[in-house]
Parts: structure tokens; C-alpha cells; sequence
């Protein structure tokens, strides 16, 4: 068998054109450009173009399939000459369900928590001995690619995106992949390229559910109003339901303990004598886990299964990751950049780290944070930092087609005291000189944390991309 990726350098394309590879099909591709990670794995496993660009000629009546990356445009010469071939186009979430219509699909959909609930979900059927396929955002630790494809697999675990599916399908992907088991974390406006009302946005929510398998299964977070709202408003009959809440927790030392589950009373009483110490926290990450949880059920994973397992996952990358610490400090970075997520994780490290003072960056990196209008949605999102820095790129609006945006326009719509930044060098100095003003010995209490405690203090970094080339670790290093 032989497929030819278009636009193979693609995070999910080239993964999954390793995935097929590994299965024993033969696969090639190109790509205009490509940079690591992917460029270093496709070499490794022998798959990276020898010349970059695009050639019709590698286009042939033999190949079984041509799968279309979203970078590539319909325009594409290799695309034309697919369809002057006929020969079968696919885009990468229709040739994922291709591969899995014969397995009991888990698909991960939702604003937020979709990479850190399906690397919660994989962790543990891992740990359960439960063999699975599995398309993931992110690469997870112990997993050597971000997709997996087998003949064995009787489940297959799917982050299901709602960006658009390919340049000639303007469907959002988690549409394509049919779940039996659905879940949905959280609707928050996202993509206003795309989906340019929130009503249009939240109607995809809406049509995931009416994609869900006959005698299929729901997991939606009962907190969020707007998954509440969509998943009561189905009337679908064929489907059970399961709303969930936040779990009982406790944070002790810097470890957050899972109390109790959602499971019968003697578990959770269980449970609660012994508690579950976990490598992960903030109440997102505890409602991502229950999420996780309900899905693994239905796969027959028992809740004390899941308390052993779940105890040993240290988190998703760049979700919360741990750069470096010291007894008084420790650096974070996190992919949060929509408003609910900047939210979301600055609230996670105050729970964590309720004594120590918080520096909180975070870039506008995508379209919609970009954007004028969308901007005011992030009004409020970084108070519960004690410094809050926000920085963006002149640059990333050209790339963008985007006008220019004024520092003090972005100020206003963050509210409070946010400092602006378009030089990352000038952030990063900004940063150290901050932390270094906080624990000096003089610095004023604030509301949350005592004087007592201000020699202790933390960083989140918090981007979709990488404050134009800061290295972090070299960041932690200087501060630490």
C-alpha cells in the first residue's frame, strides 16, 4: 500500500505519516518547508522529502490514498493533479476515523483540556494493560509519536480539534471521527476566523453530540454553563449522559490528593481514608481527570484501577510543565492562551502555591487573541497574578494579515496592572528585575500573601508559542 502526504512537515501530518509507516505502508510526502521537530523525525524514519517544494509528478495512478494537510492551499499543484487522477483524497481526521471505524472511539473534544484529559486517558490504559491507537496534540512521555495506528487496538483514544479539516473540507475535524464515547470539557469562544459569532462556534458542540454513535456515551463538565446548556438541549435518547463536577481534593505541601471519586460510597470512603497523591493540580486538571475517568469506564477500567494509575501522570508537555525549581522558587510553562486557560492555570498555581508570590507572561500568539475584538474577552483573566506581563509580536500581526495593535489598547482590555511588552528580549529582563524587586526584603505585603512569605516566589510563562525564541530552561536558570 502507498500513501503521499501533501504538506507532510504538518504536527499531527508528520505524525501520522510515521504512524503509517510504522504499520508497514509505504509513505512519501512534501512540504514547501519544514522545521523541527518534524524535519529531525521524518530523517530518522526516513521520510523527509529530499527536496522541498511541490511536485505534481509524484503523483501516480498507483497510490492508494493522498492525505491533505490544512497548511497546503487548494490551489496545490499536487492536489490538481490528485483530482485530475481521481486518485482517493483524504484529509487527516477522515483518514484517522478510515483507520479506527472498526474500533470503540474515544474522542477528546472541548476549548480547553483536550491534550491533558486524552494523556490522562492513554496513561492509564497503559498502566490497565488496555491496548490502544491514539491521536494526541502533544508529545506525551513514554510515547515515542503523537499518533499510533495498529491492527490489533481495540480502542482508539482521539483529541478531537474543532479547526477546520483541510483547505477542501471546511468541516471542524472532531466532527469527522463518529465517537462512542464523547466528551466535551469546556466552550469557550475560540477560532473567530472560522466561526466569527459564538453562537456559530458553540453550534459545532452541538453537532458533535449528534455525531455520537447509537448507544453511545456523553462525558460533559456539568461546571461549564455553555456545555451544560448544549449537552440538556440534545434531545438525543439513544445516548446516556454523564455530567461531572470537580472532585474532592486537598493540596498539602505542594501536592494536590485526590479525597474521594464519583464512584460507589465504599470506594470513595476508601479513598478518602487513603488519599491519592497526584503530579498534576489545579481544579482544570482535577475536572480534566474526571473527565478521563468516566471515559476509561466505559472500557472497563475500575475506579481503583484508575486512582493507581492516575497517581503515576506527570502532566502533558508545555501543560503546566515544571521548568525548574529550588525550595523558593519555580519556574512554569503552560500552552495557555484563550481566556479561560490564563484563567484557569494562574488560579491552578495560586491553589498549588497559595504563600508565594506569582509573575505571570503570557503572548498573544493566536488569530483570535490578536484580534481587536476578541481582545476583550480577556478582561479580568491574569488578577490572581501578582505581576502580570503581557507580551506580542509586530511581526506575528504581518504573518497574520492583521492591523497593528496598540500596547496601550491591549492594557486596557487585560484591565488592572498589565505591563505590555513587543520586545521579548526587554520582557525577559523586565521579569528577572521584577522577581528579584519582589523578594527583596523590603517588598510590600500584598491582600494574598503575607510578608512572611515574599522571599518565595514563582513563574508562568504561558504561550501557544515561544515568546519569539526565549529558552526557558535558560530563563529558570538565571532566575534560579
Amino acid at each position: 500500500m502507498r500513501v503521499h502526504f501533501i504538506a507532510i512537515g504538518g504536527s499531527a501530518m508528520h505524525n501520522l505519516a510515521i504512524a503509517l509507516c510504522q504499520k508497514g505502508i509505504t509513505v512519501t510526502g512534501s512540504d514547501d518547508e519544514i522545521f523541527d521537530p518534524a524535519k529531525s523525525r521524518l530523517e530518522k524514519y526516513g521520510l523527509l522529502p529530499e527536496e522541498f517544494g511541490w511536485y505534481p509528478e509524484r503523483i501516480t495512478p498507483d497510490l492508494d490514498a493522498v492525505v491533505l494537510g490544512m497548511h497546503a492551499r487548494i490551489d496545490n499543484p499536487e492536489l490538481l493533479r490528485a483530482q485530475e487522477l481521481g486518485v482517493k483524497i483524504y484529509s487527516y481526521p477522515e483518514y484517522l476515523y478510515e483507520q479506527s471505524k472498526d474500533k470503540l472511539r474515544i474522542v477528546v473534544g472541548g476549548s480547553h483540556g483536550k491534550t491533558t484529559t486524552t494523556a490522562m486517558i492513554l496513561n492509564v490504559l497503559r498502566c490497565c494493560g488496555i491496548e490502544a491507537d491514539y491521536m494526541v496534540g502533544a508529545q506525551l512521555k513514554g510515547f515515542d509519536v503523537m499518533v499510533r495506528l495498529s491492527d490489533t487496538a481495540k480502542v482508539m483514544v482521539i483529541e478531537g480539534d474543532e479547526y477546520l479539516t483541510s483547505p477542501i473540507d471546511r468541516r471542524p475535524k472532531f466532527h469527522l471521527y463518529k465517537p462512542n464515547v464523547a466528551i466535551i470539557t469546556g466552550i469557550e469562544w475560540d477560532h473567530i476566523n472560522v466561526f466569527p459569532t459564538f453562537d456559530i462556534y458553540r453550534e459545532q458542540f452541538s453537532k458533535f453530540i449528534d455525531l455520537i454513535e447509537p448507544n453511545g456515551t456523553l462525558v460533559y463538565c456539568d461546571e461549564d454553563n455553555e456545555v451544560h446548556r448544549v449537552a440538556v438541549e440534545n434531545r438525543r435518547t439513544d445516548i446516556q449522559k454523564l455530567p461531572y463536577v470537580c472532585p474532592e481534593h486537598r493540596v498539602e505541601n505542594g501536592v494536590t490528593y485526590l479525597l474521594g471519586t464519583q464512584a460507589s460510597r465504599l470506594h470513595a470512603a476508601e479513598t478518602a481514608a487513603h488519599p491519592v497523591p497526584l503530579q498534576v493540580f489545579g481544579h482544570h486538571n482535577l475536572l480534566n481527570l474526571t473527565a478521563a475517568r468516566l471515559a476509561c469506564r466505559q472500557v472497563g477500567v475500575s475506579d481503583e484501577q484508575f486512582d493507581e494509575a492516575i497517581s503515576t501522570f506527570e502532566g502533558a508537555s508545555k501543560r503546566l510543565e515544571l521548568v525548574k525549581k529550588n525550595d523558593t522558587c519555580a519556574v512554569y510553562k503552560d500552552f495557555a492562551h484563550a481566556p479561560s486557560k490564563l484563567r484557569a492555570t494562574i488560579h491552578a498555581m495560586r491553589e498549588q502555591y497559595p504563600d508565594r508570590r506569582l509573575v505571570a507572561c503570557m503572548e498573544l500568539h493566536t488569530f483570535s487573541s490578536l484580534t481587536a475584538e476578541f481582545l476583550q474577552q480577556y478582561k479580568g483573566t491574569m488578577d490572581e497574578a501578582d505581576v502580570r506581563c503581557v507580551y506580542f509580536s509586530q511581526h506575528a500581526l504581518q504573518l497574520k494579515k492583521l492591523p497593528p495593535l496598540d500596547p496601550e489598547e491591549v492594557r486596557k482590555a487585560f484591565g488592572g496592572d498589565v505591563e505590555v511588552f513587543t520586545d521579548s528580549k526587554k520582557l525577559v529582563e523586565c521579569v528577572i528585575a521584577l522577581m528579584r524587586k519582589c523578594v527583596s526584603a523590603d517588598a510590600p505585603a500584598t491582600d494574598t500573601i503575607t510578608q512572611s512569605h515574599n522571599n518565595a516566589i514563582n513563574l508562568l510563562m504561558m504561550s501557544s508559542g515561544n515568546f519569539d525564541g526565549i529558552d526557558f530552561a535558560q530563563l529558570a536558570d538565571e532566575i534560579l
